[in-house]
C-alpha cells in the first residue's frame, strides 16, 4: 500500500519544522491577540461587532410620518368606509385619516367626494386642490406645512 505524504506527516510536524508546531508555537497569540492585526480578516468575517457601535445615540426618537396621497385616498375609499373611518350622511361625510394611521396628506392625483377631512398635516396644495372641489381639510394643531 502506498502512503500519501498527508498520511505520513499526520500526527508530526505537518511541515511546520522541528520547534513552531509543538507546544503553543505558530498559534498567532493567544486569546483576542491581533484581532487589529493579523487577524483582522478574521475579525471582519466572524466578529465585525467586537469593537462596538460608534456614533450618537438620539434620546428623542423622532415619530415617521406616515403620508397617504389624494390618489391613495380615492383608491382606499371604499375600504375606509367598511373600516368605519368615514361616518357621517350621505350630504356630509367626515373622513378620519388620524385614526387611520395616517399623519399627512399630501396633494399628487384627484379625489372628489364631497367630505371634511380630518388629518394631523396637509400641504398648502392639497388645501388648495381640494377647497377648489368644495372639501375641507381640518388639521390638527392648525397647521398645514408644504
Amino acid at each position: 500500500m502506498v502512503r500519501t505524504r498527508t498520511k505520513k506527516l499526520r500526527g508530526g510536524h505537518y511541515g511546520r519544522g522541528m520547534k513552531s508546531g509543538r507546544g503553543k508555537g505558530k498559534r498567532g497569540g493567544k486569546g483576542n491577540a491581533g484581532l487589529l492585526k493579523h487577524k483582522w480578516i478574521w475579525t471582519l468575517k466572524y466578529d465585525p461587532d467586537h469593537f462596538g457601535v460608534h456614533g450618537f445615540t438620539s434620546h428623542h426618537p423622532s415619530v415617521p410620518e406616515v403620508p397617504i396621497t389624494l390618489k391613495e385616498l380615492a383608491e382606499c375609499y371604499p375600504a375606509f368606509e367598511q373600516k368605519g373611518f368615514v361616518s357621517g350622511k350621505e350630504g356630509e361625510k367626515v373622513i378620519d385619516l388620524t385614526s387611520a394611521g395616517y399623519t399627512k396628506l399630501l396633494a399628487t392625483g384627484e379625489f372628489r367626494v364631497k367630505s371634511r377631512i380630518v388629518v394631523g398635516k396637509a400641504t398648502e396644495k392639497t388645501i388648495k386642490k381640494l377647497s377648489s372641489n368644495g372639501i375641507t381639510v381640518e388639521t390638527n394643531g392648525g397647521n398645514s406645512q408644504e
